[in-house]
């Protein structure tokens, strides 16, 4: 990867944080990969408090978070990327939050947005699955 910065999208971190998720094992084997080559992971402020709300051990997601806010890129939504997210919204008839999250993942320069959602807002940077993540990156 050459810039090395990736975007973690909500259902990425719900697979690392809770271990019955069906992803849990590929997410901590990406989360073990980006850290050993030393790529940037990029999160959304809002991010926090969607995982926070649907994980229910409140607790060890602070802890976590608390892990987190000093090793990764939390960042803000810009007035920016608000209104250009809105107006693609729009546009388009797409998802605000998907649409949010993509131009956010853009503007801050990642090169890769991870999600495991089958289809998401497509804004000219690399979309893929953890799984598909690690089968194209992890030699």
């Amino acid at each position: 990867m050459e810039n090395k910065k990736v975007f973690f999208y909500a259902n990425i971190l719900l697979d690392v944080i809770i271990t019955e998720r069906k992803g849990n094992q590929y997410a901590k084997i990406l989360w073990k990969y980006l850290v050993l080559n030393n790529i940037e992971i990029v999160i959304s402020e809002d991010i926090l408090t969607k995982v926070f709300y649907i994980s229910k051990n409140k607790k060890n997601t602070l802890i976590f978070f608390e892990l987190i806010q000093s090793r990764w890129k939390i960042i803000p939504f810009w007035g920016k990327v608000i209104g250009n997210s809105i107006s693609l919204s729009l546009e388009k008839n797409l998802d605000l939050e998907d649409v949010l999250q993509s131009l956010s993942a853009k503007e801050n320069g990642c090169q890769v947005l991870i999600t495991n959602d089958k289809k998401f807002y497509d804004c000219d940077i690399e979309v893929l699955s953890t799984e598909a993540f690690l089968d194209k990156y992890n030699d």
